[in-house]
C-alpha cells in the first residue's frame, strides 16, 4: 500500500468515525465530536467541513453538527431497499397493534456492531409520549435492549428504567429469524410513572406476543 493510498484510507476512516459520532449523539459540538473519536479539532474540522460540503452533516448558527439531507436520503433507501428493508415491513402491522394494546410507543431494533440501533417504530396516540429514537443507537452493554439483542432468544420480556434517559421505562422481547437465532428486538418505551407494576403484566403479555407474531412471520410456514 502506498503512502498516498493509506493517507486516504486514514482520512476516509476519520470522516466514517465523525459521521458515527455525530450520528450517535444527535448533535454535538466540535469539540465533542473531536474527543469522541480522538482526533485534534482542527483535524476534526476538515473533515466536519468537507462531510457538512457534501450535505452529510448540517451545522447550525451554534456550530452544532447533526445529520444532513444527503445521509438521510442514504438512510430511508437502505431502509427502503436494503436488507432491513423486509424486517421494517414484516414489523409495521406488529408495532402498530403494540402501541395500541400498550399506549406506549412500539419500537424495532436491530444490532450494529457493539451497538443497538432503533430502525422503526409507531409512536403512541398520547399527548405525552416516548418518540425521535429512529435512527438513534444505544450501548447494548447496561440496556434491555441490549441485553435482548445479544441473548439466546429465550421467548421472555427484560425490563428497565433509566439506562438511557431518566424516567424512560423499556420493555423488551426478541425477534427470531429462520434459524431461532435473535435477529431484533420489538419494545415499548414510555415514562416510568405509566409503565409501573400496574402496567406491567399488560406491557408484558403484549410486547412478547408481537415479538412472537413478528417471528412466526419472519420464519414463515413449518
Amino acid at each position: 500500500m502506498t503512502a498516498a493510498t493509506l493517507h486516504k484510507s486514514r482520512s476516509a476512516e476519520r470522516a466514517l468515525n465523525l459521521l458515527d459520532a455525530v450520528i450517535t449523539a444527535g448533535s454535538i459540538s466540535l469539540g465533542d465530536a473531536a474527543s469522541a473519536v480522538d482526533l485534534p479539532t482542527s483535524t476534526a474540522l476538515r473533515h466536519l467541513r468537507a462531510l457538512e460540503h457534501d450535505g452529510y452533516l448540517n451545522r447550525d448558527p451554534h456550530g452544532m453538527f447533526s445529520v444532513g439531507p444527503t445521509f438521510l436520503r442514504l438512510a430511508l433507501t437502505s431502509l427502503r431497499e436494503g436488507p432491513a428493508a423486509h424486517l421494517t415491513k414484516a414489523a409495521r402491522p406488529h408495532l402498530d397493534r403494540l402501541a395500541e394494546a400498550t399506549g406506549e410507543s412500539a419500537y424495532l431494533a436491530v444490532r450494529e456492531r457493539s451497538r443497538a440501533v432503533y430502525i422503526a417504530t409507531a409512536e403512541s396516540a398520547r399527548a405525552i409520549r416516548h418518540v425521535g429514537w429512529v435512527g438513534r443507537t444505544v450501548p447494548l452493554t447496561g440496556t434491555a435492549v441490549g441485553a435482548t439483542l445479544t441473548g439466546t432468544g429465550e421467548a421472555t420480556v427484560l425490563r428497565n428504567t433509566g439506562s438511557v434517559e431518566p424516567d424512560v421505562a423499556a420493555a423488551v422481547a426478541p425477534v427470531l429469524g429462520t434459524e431461532g437465532t435473535v435477529v431484533a428486538a420489538i419494545s415499548v418505551l414510555g415514562p416510568s410513572s405509566r409503565l409501573d407494576n400496574a402496567s406491567t403484566d399488560t406491557a408484558t403479555i403484549a410486547v412478547l406476543a408481537a415479538a412472537e407474531a413478528l417471528s412466526h412471520d419472519l420464519r414463515g410456514p413449518t
